[in-house]
């Protein structure tokens, strides 16, 4: 008799219906150490083999959940405490613009945590040698046959009644498996390996130096840095006045737009510019909604100058002052064009139809706080 260690009986069936219903009869003689292997996954195996569920989830609870708080507090603080910026009207800490990151960072943790949780604990890495590997058992296993494997391990294991017993189910080829001699050494802290981790370390890192510092300067890799091209901001010898960035040409103007009429005239624009919309509620709700975006961090929620951006922007004044209250339609709409102050331009974020609809919009808030007796009525 050899021996060697023995780790458990194999035998192999030709059918599915035939490993569904020995996996079936072995669970129901109480054996809890074994295993079956098939070529492709059988549909009903796991009721068949009466598995609990996998205690590996919990792990990608745990891992996720993990990764999800740790980076949500480094949002928070990054965003709240050491940095905090007022973009688009949207509060210090926009919690529903971060749920799409904070669920890539969940699943990602939780998969990647898992995957190494299984691969260390459950199979035990970096022992990658197991009994059944290059076996005639697993050879058939992989191809053409269904098989199963009681082991050694089962408390109800007995060599003489589990060779029977896989006769009676009708299992072929049934066979012994045995533990291989191991070497114990751990084969990661052999010299020749950690010696061919510095060769692959030195050969990457001057290769990468060479690439990048050396060849991109060499012809004819230089190409990508010697363009014909003008960068923005730049010095260029092309022009007289060394600038790199040029001014439209005078008079001409971009298809598609028509040039403001009013530019740098406030005056006319008061007088002459009349709001082309009705104050309706589809209209204040588009001038509410774009007045909270774009003006509300400077001129508050309710445009009494009351920056939400807490000192970082100087405070506007009010627009309920006599001198905003009393300004046209026209005028404001200048000011939205334009700009005025430290009062950017908001061209490029407001279209026309935008600017008159805020137009109503403030007009509403300074009637609130404002109000005639007649509102009232």
């Amino acid at each position: 008799m050899s021996d060697k260690t023995l780790y458990g009986y194999t035998g192999l069936f030709d059918t599915p219906d035939e490993i569904i219903n020995a996996a079936n009869t072995v669970a129901d003689k109480g054996y809890t150490r074994y295993d079956v292997n098939t070529p492709y996954p059988v549909h009903g195996m796991d009721k068949a083999m009466k598995l609990r569920p996998s205690k590996l989830g919990y792990a990608a609870l745990a891992f996720g959940l993990s990764g999800l708080l740790s980076f949500f507090v480094l949002l928070y603080w990054m965003l709240v405490i050491d940095y905090p910026l007022v973009i688009g009207g949207k509060p210090f800490f926009a919690f529903p613009a971060f749920i799409p990151v904070l669920f890539e960072v969940l699943v990602l943790s939780a998969s990647v945590a898992t995957v190494i949780t299984m691969i260390t604990v459950y199979f035990k890495f970096p022992n990658i040698s197991h009994p059944l590997h290059d076996t005639p058992y697993m050879k058939n296993v992989s191809v053409d046959k269904y098989g199963i494997c009681i082991e050694a391990a089962d408390e109800k294991f007995n060599e003489s009644e589990v060779k029977s017993f896989l006769a009676e189910l009708g299992a072929k080829d049934i066979a012994p498996v045995y533990f291989e001699e191991v070497d114990e050494e751990i084969k990661i802290l052999e010299p020749k390996f950690i010696g061919l981790l510095v060769l692959v370390a030195v050969i990457v890192s001057g290769g990468t130096y060479f690439s990048l510092n050396k060849l991109m300067f060499m012809i004819p890799f230089n190409w990508m840095m010697q363009q014909e091209k003008i960068i923005a901001q730049d010095n260029k010898s092309l022009f007289a006045d060394d600038f790199a960035m040029r001014q439209p040409v005078r008079g001409t103007i971009a298809r598609g737009t028509m040039p403001y009429k009013y530019a740098g005239n406030p005056d006319a624009a008061g007088e002459n510019l009349k709001n082309p919309l009705l104050p309706t509620v589809g209209n204040l709700e588009l001038g509410k909604k774009k007045y909270n975006i774009y003006c509300s961090p400077c001129h508050g929620n309710y445009g009494e100058g009351d920056s939400r951006l807490k000192g970082q922007f100087p405070n506007p004044p009010s627009l309920h002052s006599d001198k905003a209250r009393t300004w046209t339609d026209g005028r404001i709409y200048h000011a939205i064009t334009e700009g005025q102050n430290v009062m950017p331009a908001y061209t490029s974020q407001l279209d026309p139809e935008e600017r008159w609809a805020v137009i109503h919009y403030v007009r509403a808030l300074q009637r609130s706080l404002n109000a005639k007796e007649s509102d009232l009525e």
